[in-house]
């Protein structure tokens, strides 16, 4: 299942508590202080791991906690320090802090990991507070407590192409023709209900991310269809590919408004260089095929299922992409 949200608790360990002890050995009737401090608490980390791509796994566990640091002990021996815990979570995961709103990182394959909360520092051992004034002090501090943190996990995938379309476009269609991706592909409307990578090879050291998110219907921008669940993935985009059904009555007002729909989610994604696709051509015979000379001449008309012009756009999105 693909989950691209998820809310969790971290609270990092307690610093250990300080110790107060005295020395105690022969012929050393009256030894000094020797309580030593507390271990410090581990941190919460967090990690972008490559083989994860959904939230799932923090939809049944909302709660992770480090371990506490050990207490001081005598002979001016520290607590050992908790051990830190390291989350993992799928490349383009931003976390924020639910109370005060701040985006603490946002994960990157081969990012190092990051700190999201802090252990607490351990408390000083008795030892610590002698002075000329005071030789035998009795006093020790607890260890202090670990940071805790409500957190929201929003995950945006991470891709070069972002194929954009009303829903039976057949922009699964095109995913499978151009990439290894094997989306589910049907003849009837949202077909695909999650967003599907595909790795498009061009060359031994030329590949791209290609993106297909769930079909654009008008209002998406404010969750219609599955409007707001899936247009955040477009967002990291570089290019975005326009996908429109050759047997649509007025193609020009469907760009229009899948551009308007966009825009109205994120004016940024009006910015992003652009392709438009005229697709399953290979429906209309030779008299329908006349209706080209109404579309604008720099629409590629392609034919996802036989692949006709697929290779034209395929070398104009390799030129956009490294461009």
């Amino acid at each position: 299942m693909f989950v691209d949200h998820a809310e969790i608790e971290v609270q990092a360990g307690n610093g250990g508590h300080g110790h107060v002890s005295f020395r105690r050995e022969k012929y050393v009737p009256k030894g000094g202080p020797d309580g030593g401090d507390g271990g410090k608490g581990g941190d919460i980390l967090v990690v972008a791991d490559e083989n994860m791509s959904t939230l799932l796994d923090f939809r049944y566990r909302k709660s992770f906690k480090a371990e506490a640091g050990g207490d001081g002990g005598k002979a001016n021996k520290s607590g050992l320090g908790g051990p830190d815990l390291l989350i993992k979570l799928p490349p383009g995961t931003l976390i924020r802090d639910i109370d005060t709103g701040e985006l603490i990182v946002d994960l990157k394959p081969n990012d190092e990991p990051v700190i999201i909360a802090r252990g607490g520092k351990g408390g000083k051992g008795n030892s610590r507070f002698k002075s000329a004034t005071n030789q035998a002090p009795r006093k020790a501090l607890p260890g202090l407590p670990g940071q805790f943190r409500k957190l929201e996990l929003e995950l945006k995938l991470i891709a070069d192409v972002g194929l954009v379309g009303y829903p039976n476009a057949g922009k699964s269609t095109l995913l499978s023709r151009i990439s290894d991706a094997k989306p589910k592909i049907a003849k009837y409307p949202f077909t695909t209900l999650v967003p599907n990578l595909g790795i498009v090879r061009t060359s031994e050291y030329r590949n791209f991310v290609v993106a297909d998110i769930p079909g654009v219907i008008e209002g998406a921008h404010v969750g219609k269809g599955l409007g707001l669940e899936f247009l955040r993935h477009i967002q990291r985009t570089r290019v975005l590919v326009f996908l429109i059904d050759c047997m649509d009555d007025n193609a020009q007002i469907s760009y229009d408004m899948l551009r308007a729909e966009l825009g109205l989610f994120d004016p940024e994604l009006l910015e992003k260089p652009s392709v438009v696709l005229i697709n399953k051509i290979d429906l209309l015979d030779k008299q329908a095929r006349m209706i080209f000379d109404s579309w604008p001449v720099n629409w590629l008309k392609i034919s996802a299922v036989t692949g006709e012009n697929v290779g034209e756009f395929l070398n104009i999105i390799t030129n956009l992409v490294f461009g």
